[in-house]
């Protein structure tokens, strides 16, 4: 029996997964994540893609940098792209990191003084399948430290949105206020995280490279004004916007 082009090249990215995943640094590798206050950090990075609704093709490729710790945009970067890999569930950093990674070498060309020091990621890094999303796939490939930020809850490795993690939701009284993220083996592969005392609903934080999971919790917490952090939450923005301008007569997911 033949294998399927797609099972071919399922085969192909499980392979090239586990070969970077060796890559990963899961601990603090730079001078700023051991400040209580992150002292030396000055410019924090956020990606994300934007698609027209009814489109899974073409995309708004967004990086923005920030002042830290006030917050202020320093760089924007909206790039319309076309994704050449198909989805397969478990795999879209294969989709979408090579558009991320040229807007950060595009950055390093041409204002490399604005680069971003740690990027933070719509999606998930070690929190994952096979422990190596996104984040960790940025991370590797750029070198730079990324944590994983995602909205909605990866049922992976045992865990699920059971009762028991609603109960854990619901204890989370205060901005800052976290809970691991634990597998059927016993492994935190992530932290769900009250960013703020207005919102209820959590946002969930992995390692992807380059920092330990206490930092990039602890960084993340420190940059949200709202529940999604702001390096993420005004990329999420201005390649909505993007589309908006270029694209009026189409409605944006």
């Amino acid at each position: 029996m033949s294998i399927l082009p797609q099972e071919e090249l399922v085969k192909k990215w499980e392979s090239e997964q586990a070969s970077l995943r060796q890559q990963v640094v899961e601990e603090d590798t730079e001078d700023w994540q051991r400040c209580p206050d992150f002292t030396g950090l000055e410019r924090v990075g956020g990606v994300d893609l934007s698609f027209i609704k009814g489109d899974d093709v073409n995309a708004c490729a967004q990086l923005v940098v920030l002042s830290y710790p006030d917050l202020e945009l320093l760089y924007e970067d909206s790039q319309m792209v076309t994704l050449t890999a198909p989805y397969i569930s478990g795999f879209l950093a294969f989709r979408e990191t090579p558009y991320l990674l040229e807007a950060l070498q595009r950055l390093e060309t041409t204002q490399p003084s604005l680069l971003p020091q740690v990027v933070l990621v719509d999606g998930n890094g070690l929190f994952h399948y096979r422990e190596f999303g996104l984040a960790c796939h940025l991370g590797v490939l750029s070198g730079l430290p990324c944590i994983g930020v995602a909205k909605n809850l990866l049922q992976v490795q045992g865990v699920e949105k059971s009762e028991e993690h609603q109960s854990q939701i619901a204890s989370l009284q205060k901005g800052g206020d976290s809970f691991p993220l634990t597998t059927n083996s016993g492994k935190v592969l992530g932290r769900a995280l009250r960013s703020s005392d207005s919102s209820t609903k959590p946002v969930y934080v992995s390692v992807g490279h380059k920092i330990s999971l206490d930092t990039a919790l602890h960084l993340t917490h420190s940059c949200c004004r709202y529940r999604v952090p702001e390096p993420i939450r005004q990329a999420d923005m201005r390649s909505r916007e993007y589309l908006r301008v270029h694209f009026p007569t189409a409605t944006d997911t």
